[in-house]
């Protein structure tokens, strides 16, 4: 027998991740009833997957499934707060039993991982489409935003930058430099479908850090929106931005624009008071210093010879850009 809408949900979402007890009313119900820590601010943010946009076709389901969570707890990570709750709203073609397995199952791999519930959420049949919604808990005056930079920050990026940008080239254009051996494609290609969101430096950095944002659209555009909301500017080194062993093998310039330009790695950019940094010191290995807010309202990239040039066009991705 087919499966209907109603028990699609119970078979495979309606038990997909632990309980928590701040969840009075799960799936099940008009709503979900959820009990908020006194003197927290709640933290949303909603992130939506489109089939040939945002993932190819013949993607893995099971890897599918931890990236389309693995983007909204990056969004929670940069905002500094706890992952709770969360929503997932499901577009079908049709009902593929396997490929549904597969997908829970990724996706409450992650969510075990991260302590964060599903709670609702709707499922309806059109082109594949996933949007999940994620809630979490960050102390009152406490959260990480963008418009709290100052003058003398020193700017931070976790991990390594483009390598999502270059397994997405290798994809889309055949993009096949003779440096990069098979393994390094592999690599590449599991920073791309498999993010790791980077919650667990949210609490070394509370207190310490300024501003923040995650990295989807590429650093460069990123960072630009620190820049505009806190009527600041920045000084980055190149020399400085941090690339995998992959990236390494390539000519500086172009590994360098891949890691200044290209999205969806899912690492952190986030500035820090120059008095603040010692504090950094339990994560000091996850973590690149790459520059400098500054009070003149440019972006400007140095190289290693301390040449400077403005950087202007911003490249990051934009879904309604020419």
């Amino acid at each position: 027998m087919a499966l209907s809408e109603f028990s699609l949900i119970q078979q495979y979402f309606a038990e997909l991740t632990a309980k928590r007890d701040d969840v009075v009313l799960g799936i099940g119900d008009d709503c979900a009833l959820l009990q908020c820590p006194p003197q927290h601010q709640l933290a949303v943010s909603i992130d939506t997957l489109v089939e040939n946009v945002h993932f190819f076709a013949d993607v893995d389901p099971h890897t599918l499934g931890h990236k389309s969570l693995a983007v909204s707890l990056s969004d929670l990570a940069a905002m500094g707060a706890t992952p709770a709750w969360f929503t997932l709203a499901l577009t079908l073609p049709e009902v593929n039993e396997a490929w549904l397995k597969q997908f829970s199952a990724g996706l409450a791999e992650l969510a075990i991982q991260h302590n964060i519930q599903l709670v609702g959420g709707d499922t309806t049949r059109g082109p594949l489409c996933i949007s999940i919604q994620v809630h979490g808990f960050v102390e009152n005056n406490q959260a990480f935003r963008r418009d709290q930079a100052n003058n003398g920050d020193l700017i931070f990026v976790s991990g390594t930058l483009g390598d999502a940008g270059a397994a997405l080239k290798h994809r889309l254009d055949n993009w096949s430099p003779a440096e990069l051996t098979a393994d390094d494609w592999q690599y590449l290609q599991h920073r791309l479908e498999l993010p790791t969101p980077q919650n667990n430096l949210v609490e070394t950095l509370r207190g310490n850090t300024t501003a923040a944002i995650d990295i989807s659209d590429g650093l460069l555009a990123d960072l630009d929106h620190i820049l505009s909301k806190s009527g600041n500017g920045a000084v980055i080194d190149l020399d400085k931005l941090p690339l995998s062993d992959a990236l390494t093998k390539l000519p500086f310039e172009q590994a360098s624009q891949l890691a200044l330009n290209s999205g969806d790695d899912y690492e952190l950019c986030f500035t820090v008071p120059a008095t603040k940094v010692d504090n950094l010191a339990p994560i000091a290995d996850k973590i690149s210093c790459i520059g400098e807010i500054t009070a003149e309202k440019a972006l400007i990239l140095r190289d290693q010879t301390g040449q400077q040039r403005h950087y202007d066009a911003r490249k990051g991705y934009d879904h309604f850009g020419a």
